[in-house]
């Protein structure tokens, strides 16, 4: 994660669902769209099982703040860790009109919990514009986040 980032938020959820349902959801970030509506698009730049190095661009609608207008974020991630089972971490920009983040680093841990997965997911910003306004940034970061764990949440235990 980015120690001096000044945005960033963190949380949690229990899911019911076996950890191979919960991990396939989240690493198979070509059918993001099909169970996360936020997601509007997502296509990987690679082939291959999704390792360290690999890329994929998705984007996302963003709301109208105080400092930026609503737009779609255009979002290029590279994954920097991965571990079956156990963890994934991506990083790269996000870039609407009128709107950039330099960068987001987005952690993803997963914790087997008796039948289901406590997953933790963790998330970075920085960037001149979204450091213009921290509570906004903050703000729609964590509800993005917590949007992302509900349907992860809802999809897998749909699956089970």
């Amino acid at each position: 994660m980015d120690e001096a980032a000044l945005i960033r938020y963190k949380s949690g959820i229990m899911i019911d669902a076996p950890m191979s349902t919960v991990w396939k959801l989240q690493t198979d970030v070509e059918r993001w769209p099909s169970w996360q509506p936020p997601v509007t698009s997502s296509e990987r730049l690679d082939t291959g099982p999704l390792r360290r190095g690999s890329r994929f661009h998705w984007t996302t609608p963003a709301p109208a703040t105080p400092t930026a207008p609503a737009t779609t974020l255009d979002i290029t991630s590279t994954v920097q860790e991965i571990r079956r089972g156990h963890c994934v971490l991506w990083r790269g920009p996000a870039v609407g009109e009128g709107l950039r983040i330099d960068e987001g680093v987005h952690l993803w841990t997963f914790t087997k919990v008796g039948d289901g997965v406590r997953v933790h997911t963790e998330e970075t910003w920085t960037g001149s514009q979204a450091e213009a306004d921290l509570p906004t940034a903050t703000a729609a970061l964590g509800r993005g986040l917590e949007t992302w764990l509900r349907d992860l949440k809802a999809t897998a235990e749909a699956r089970s």
